[in-house]
């Protein structure tokens, strides 16, 4: 089994199949990391778009660690960059965000759940909103998140429990859980 790092270089050298191993592994996680940090799908796509441009272009200067952290790390600041840009977060619409292919009842149902979800997300502060996507959408470790967050990793996981217990309220009294 190839490993990521290995699949960037030889990405880079023009291997189509590593290319896409590559963005099979990790784009639709990075779409729903960066479509919660922004609140626009089509932002979300175009960060993705350019961490892998940014990926083929940019000369590595270790191979060490982590390559999902290494690559959420891009993305991560690309979005919040983008937020930035845009000045506010726009509305999350009628966002699918389940990766399941249900019955259409559960669909409609599942997409209905994951918006409030999303929205619920969106509502909590910059701190809480960001560490909660890495962690959940992103899947990362408390290490990897303290790492791409500059930030303690007591910090961490204190802004994860705060925003898991906000959000738990805030869904519990929609009465979606």
């Amino acid at each position: 089994m190839t490993s990521d790092w290995e699949n960037l270089t030889r990405a880079k050298h023009g291997d189509e199949t590593a290319w896409k191993d590559l963005s099979c592994s990790h784009q639709k996680r990075l779409i729903k990391m960066a479509m919660l940090i922004t609140g626009s799908v089509a932002a979300a796509k175009d960060i993705v778009q350019e961490t892998f441009l940014y990926l083929v272009k940019s000369t590595t200067r270790h191979q060490s660690g982590s390559f999902k952290a290494y690559i959420t790390t891009i993305a991560y600041h690309l979005a919040l960059k983008e937020k930035k840009r845009l000045h506010s977060v726009t509305e999350l619409g009628e966002t699918d965000l389940s990766e399941q292919s249900p019955q259409p009842l559960e669909t409609v149902l599942l997409t209905e759940r994951d918006l409030h979800i999303a929205k619920t997300i969106n509502s909590l502060s910059d701190d809480h909103r960001n560490v909660l996507i890495l962690r959940f959408y992103g899947d990362h470790s408390y290490e990897d998140i303290a790492e791409i967050t500059k930030q303690p990793i007591g910090t961490v996981k204190s802004r994860i429990f705060y925003a898991v217990k906000k959000c738990r309220e805030v869904l519990k009294q929609k009465g979606i859980i």
